[in-house]
């Protein structure tokens, strides 16, 4: 078991929340226009999911850069305003607009510059349901799932054969400025990537487009799945989350479909 069962409780409740609660904004910013006048990039509804997978791809580069050079400062400085922009959009589905963008100031530098675990995760709760309102209806269920597939097939390249996950978290962590849940406990710490809280979520985000509320059940099929894995695994070695996240999703909504 990669953790003993409070830690792993712990990570699986965190994950549903972050899950519900971008759900609860996605769904926010499906019925209404974004906040502060933002507007969706735009992509062609016949190559959207590989478009997404191109901003997505770029991010990631750029992000492996800065982690190949050590490059802290400006890793701090993009996860500054990574994070100052997400938070704001996932609080203004919730508080009047300027209120979420003080909010989401006050929690970006108690975040970059006074972190703690408690402040930590309360964030990475509410960051992925921004990224969710915007991408998600930009796909359609087929764009959204073949999303899942390649990049479940990059996390196992990612983590067994090239390495470099391990080491982009390993830098993640020593800057303190590690993106997804994270847990300390005793001479250890669990950790779950922002990528394997952000894309099921995206692909319930874009289920929760065509089926309303019954999108809320893909998310507990997840958690299993995660728990599966979690309960597998092996102290002191890493795995790669998203093939069993990505199963999840899919039970979850076969499931959906063919009960509702």
């Amino acid at each position: 078991m990669k953790h003993n069962w409070k830690i792993t409780l712990i990570l699986i409740l965190l994950f549903l929340a972050a899950q519900f609660v971008g759900l609860v904004v996605t769904k926010h910013f499906i019925q209404e226009e974004l906040p502060y006048n933002m507007e969706r990039p735009e992509v062609s509804s016949t190559y959207s999911a590989a478009e997404v997978l191109i901003m997505l791809v770029l991010a990631s580069i750029f992000i492996f850069i800065l982690a190949k050079f050590k490059a802290y400062r400006i890793w701090r400085f993009w996860f500054f305003i990574s994070i100052l922009i997400t938070l704001s959009i996932s609080f203004s589905a919730f508080v009047p607009e300027i209120f979420a963008l003080g909010l989401a100031l006050i929690f970006t530098l108690l975040r970059t510059f006074k972190n703690n675990v408690y402040i930590h995760n309360f964030t990475e709760i509410f960051i992925y349901g921004s990224l969710a309102a915007i991408f998600s209806p930009m796909l359609n269920i087929w764009g959204a799932l073949i999303i899942l597939l390649i990049i479940s097939i990059y996390d196992m390249i990612a983590v067994w054969k090239t390495k470099h996950m391990i080491e982009l978290a390993k830098f993640q962590t020593k800057t303190k400025m590690f993106a997804g849940l994270f847990i300390p406990y005793k001479k250890d710490n669990a950790i779950l990537g922002g990528g394997d809280i952000g894309f099921p979520l995206l692909f319930t985000g874009v289920a929760m487009g065509m089926y309303g509320n019954f999108a809320f059940i893909i998310p507990i099929f997840t958690a299993i799945a995660l728990t599966i894995l979690l309960m597998l695994a092996k102290r002191k070695k890493f795995y790669p989350a998203m093939p069993f996240l990505t199963a999840g999703c899919l039970t979850g909504y076969l499931v959906m479909v063919l009960v509702f």
